[in-house]
């Protein structure tokens, strides 16, 4: 078992050695596979971000049950146990007179009110559901408008379709974008590691003649490939934090300016983590292509 370890951590520090004998190389590559990897990534982070903001934004993915004139506080709190008892989201109460105050602040509305013998507004429940696909926002409106001394359920469900077929139709984008790039970062892998080969075709005969195996051959090159990858994927996360900053103060700034509050989201730890983990695996997929390719032909 030691002897194993000891021949990766050779392997390892093998690769590392190759990495930083070229820096120039090795930064062009970086470079290459870092913009790969960073361009679909600031894609999800840019749907992530559009998802959130859409949903603080007021009044969408609500759904509002205006009561009747009549309904007495049994009749809300029977409403109040069954919202508790569905568990379908968190809710909030709004009062006729919380309605009127609001409304009274809205500008030029005022007068209106003061015009009127008596307060207009029913009392209202304002519903945040967990699950927000249009399907599932349809079926608690058409099912809320049944529950006694309801009068109206407010929801804007076609805005709602229109909504998540744009959010997929930029996922299905940004797929096939990823999909795209991954394909150019093992085409890169493969062509630097083609490169070495080549370089090194003497070194790989007299290691052949002296009784190394293949996979003693292999192994400092995919290593090669997983450490260039899981840089890249490094390099990547750095890009879209920078582009991420870069952005975030005029975003909030004409958030602002329509009386919101958003934050631009950036890449978690995990996103990072994920990120470099794929580019470590492309990059050793195109190294493993590579060195089955090209060791046949030494």
């Amino acid at each position: 078992m030691s002897r194993f370890f000891a021949q990766h951590f050779a392997a390892l520090r093998d690769a590392l050695r190759r990495l930083f004998a070229t820096p120039l190389n090795t930064l062009l590559s970086l470079v290459v596979i870092g913009s790969a990897l960073a361009l679909p990534s600031a894609g999800w982070v840019m749907l992530d971000n559009l998802r959130a903001l859409t949903g603080s934004a007021s009044g969408v993915q609500q759904i509002s049950l205006f009561m009747t004139l009549d309904a007495s506080r049994k009749d809300l709190g029977e409403i109040e146990a069954r919202l508790r008892q569905d568990q379908i989201g968190a809710w909030r109460f709004v009062s006729r007179e919380e309605a009127l105050k609001h409304l009274k602040a809205t500008e030029g509305m005022a007068e209106i009110i003061a015009s009127l013998p008596k307060n207009p507004l029913p009392d209202a429940f304002v519903v945040e559901p967990s699950d927000t696909g249009p399907e599932a926002l349809e079926r608690l409106a058409k099912s809320f408008s049944e529950w006694p001394k309801v009068a109206h359920v407010q929801l804007d469900s076609a805005w709602v379709r229109r909504f998540d077929a744009l959010l997929r139709i930029g996922k299905l984008s940004v797929s096939l974008l990823a999909a795209l790039f991954a394909g150019a970062l093992v085409a890169v892998t493969f062509n630097t590691i083609r490169l070495q080969i080549l370089a090194q075709s003497a070194e790989v005969e007299v290691a052949r003649l002296i009784g190394a195996t293949d996979a003693f051959i292999r192994r400092p090159f995919l290593y090669f490939g997983a450490l260039q990858g899981l840089l890249g994927g490094l390099f990547a996360a750095l890009l879209v934090a920078l582009a991420g900053q870069l952005l975030a103060a005029p975003v909030g700034e004409l958030i602002a300016l329509y009386g919101g509050n958003f934050v631009l989201r950036q890449l978690s730890p995990e996103n990072i983590t994920t990120l470099c983990g794929i580019g470590a695996a492309l990059g050793w997929l195109g190294a493993q292509l590579s060195v089955a390719i090209h060791l046949r032909r030494l």
